[in-house]
Parts: structure tokens; sequence; C-alpha cells
């Protein structure tokens, strides 16, 4: 029987902004991009999420539902220290942490266990978190990385939930079925249509007739909804792909404008790949363009070697903007991404450079 913890931080970016500014303590935080630059919301303060704030809404809409929210732009540097404080906390107790986020990671602690139990590890953590960075954490208990995840969510903030072997099926059952792995938007929609609403629901649906209706993954919403979820945290991952994109203030048509965005990026794209231990570079660059009416192409090209230097990077891309429809229709988002790495090397769970207006780690 595995011991799996799941630590959530509570609304990261803006608690990191809060005890940074404590005149924003208990007030409507909103942290994310500007409105003009048709940012979003990369999180809130719980005070904030009362107005019904949530990440990934659009900072517009955000700051019309709570005027007096106060928008503050990410520090994404400040934030990563941070997590790095954090995760050192982790690894005081198991190397085997798997990160998710910059604000949420599995841990496998079943080999340690002397004279403690995962309960009381989980509650050192949370102290230490608090003492060493004065931010709270929410934490989950299972045995499995399903249900370690939801439990770390069903007392936010400052909550901690043990789900044991004996209880588990009861706490799926009450479970709505957004919750399960892999129920998107799409797959809930399709589960409500079949009356489908709670993991009880769930567990009534036989093998056969959730591979009809959900395919492949049909046999893994039969098993979560048994509690089984045999995945094991994994510390490293192998990098597939390293890339950056930016979404504009405004549309843009002046093909000088874009070649300028395409070599601030490539620039970007060398030091992404230099911090991931990617300095060997990469044989295919992928150049992502969305029009003003959001059809969106993507064009790419595998080449004879790697490249890595931002000036081939960039000179790659040109090619590639030839292809596209830049300079006849207006532009919204351009982004690259490099792939196919030159050797296989193993990376840490990911330390990505935030995008300009899309942020990318919604909580």
């Amino acid at each position: 029987m595995r011991k799996i913890i799941h630590v959530d931080m509570d609304a990261f970016f803006a608690a990191v902004e809060q005890r940074e500014n404590p005149e924003l303590r208990g007030k409507p935080v909103i942290v994310g991009g500007r409105p003009q630059d048709r940012g979003v919301v990369a999180t809130c303060s719980y005070e904030a999420r009362k107005f019904g704030i949530h990440s990934a809404m659009a900072t517009s809409r955000a700051l019309y539902l709570c005027p007096d929210a106060i928008l503050v732009e990410p520090h994404f540097e400040l934030y990563m220290r941070v997590s790095h404080e954090i995760n050192s906390i982790f690894h005081e107790y198991t190397d085997l942490v798997e990160t998710l986020s910059i604000d949420e990671a599995y841990l496998d602690v079943t080999d340690r266990q002397e004279g403690t139990t995962a309960y009381r590890i989980a509650m050192e953590i949370k102290k230490k978190i608090c003492l060493k960075t004065g931010l709270t954490a929410s934490a989950g208990v299972s045995y499995n990385k399903f249900l370690a995840k939801v439990a770390s969510g069903y007392k936010k903030p400052d909550g901690i939930t043990v789900v044991t072997p004996e209880d588990a099926q009861e706490f799926i059952d009450k479970l709505p079925v957004g919750s399960f792995y892999g129920v998107g938007k799409v797959t809930e929609k399709r589960m409500l249509d079949l009356g489908i609403k709670t993991g009880s629901d769930l567990r009534k649906m036989s093998l056969e007739d959730l591979e009809n209706s959900f395919g492949s993954s049909g046999g893994w919403f039969y098993s979560l909804a048994r509690g089984i979820d045999e995945s094991p945290v994994t510390p490293y991952y192998e990098r597939k792909s390293a890339g950056r994109e930016i979404t504009l203030p405004q549309d843009i048509l002046d093909t000088g404008q874009i070649r300028a965005l395409l070599e601030n990026i490539s620039e970007d794209e060398q030091d992404i790949l230099k911090s991931i231990g990617e300095e060997k570079g990469a044989r295919t660059v992928t150049l992502k363009v969305k029009y003003f009416d959001f059809s969106q192409i993507t064009r790419s090209i595998t080449l004879p070697g790697p490249v890595y230097k931002s000036d081939d990077i960039y000179k790659t891309v040109l090619r590639l903007l030839e292809k596209t429809e830049a300079g006849k229709k207006k532009i919204r988002l351009v982004g690259i991404s490099m792939s196919n790495f030159g050797e296989k090397i193993i990376v840490k769970k990911p330390e990505k450079k935030p995008d300009e207006g899309l942020l990318p780690f919604p909580e």
C-alpha cells in the first residue's frame, strides 16, 4: 500500500504578492495581465474568488465582476524562487517528488514511515512551508495519486484531508464527475447527458458501456470509480519540446513588426533551451500563428542538424513565416516551439518561462 501526499499551495501567486505587500492582505487581489493587453487571470486571492473570479478568466471580465479588485502584474522570478524553497522542503522527506506545476507536487513517502505516518509528514511539511515562506498550503493524503489530489482540494485553504482505503469508496461515490482525472468540460457534458453526475453513478456503469461511450478512456474511468490508480510518482520525465508564444495587445498586419516579435521569441527560445539542458539544440522548429478571427495554423520544418543559437532559430522561422498569410491577415498570436532534441536528456519538471498575455500556471 503506497502513501501518497499531494501538496497544493493556496492561491500561490496572490498569496506571495500579499506577503510582499501587507497592504494587499485581506483584499481581493488579481494576479494577471492587463485588460488592454488581453490579459488573463493567473490566480486570485480567496477574497476575489467570492466574486466568481477564477484562473484563465479574462482580466477585463474579472474586473467587471469585482471593480474594487486590485490588479497586480505577475512577478514570475519571485514565484520561482519561492517555489524552489518549497521544493527543497519536499526533498527533506523523499526523493520521489513529482512536480506538477510551480505550486503543486506529489510526494511518495511509502518508504519514509519509520515512527511516523503520511499524515504527520504532511502536517510537518505544511508547518515548514508556513515558517519558511509565510504561505499556506493544502494537502491530501491517500494510497494513490488520484485520491491524494482530490483530497488536497477538499478543505482549502490551509486544509488537510486523509482518504484511507476503508473510506475511499464512500469518498469517491460523492465526488462530482468533473473531479475525475481525464474529465474535461466536453467529457463532463457527455457524462451528464448520460445521467452520470457523481462517482456513484460512474461506478454503476459497466466497463463495456464506458468503453463504448468514451473509448480507451472508459477503462480508466471504470478503475477510478473503484479507487484504482496505479500510476507512480515520477520525479523526472523526458522533455519533448520547449516553446514560447505571445498574445499581442492589438492585431497586427505589418510583417516588420511580426519579424521583430519572432526575433525576440527566438532569443527567448535560446534561453529556454539552455535552462532545460538542451544546449545541443533541436532539429524540429515549429511556428504557430493565430489570426484575428481565431483561426490557427502551425508550420514546421525538421532540419538536417539541430539548431540552438537564436540567429539560427530566427532564420528558420522566417522561412516558415513565408508559408503563412502574415501580411495579408491580421495576427493576434505568434509562437515558436522546438522539439526533436539532438539527444535524450532527462530534466526536472517544469520550469517554463511564462508567456506574455497568456499566463502558463493557472491554479
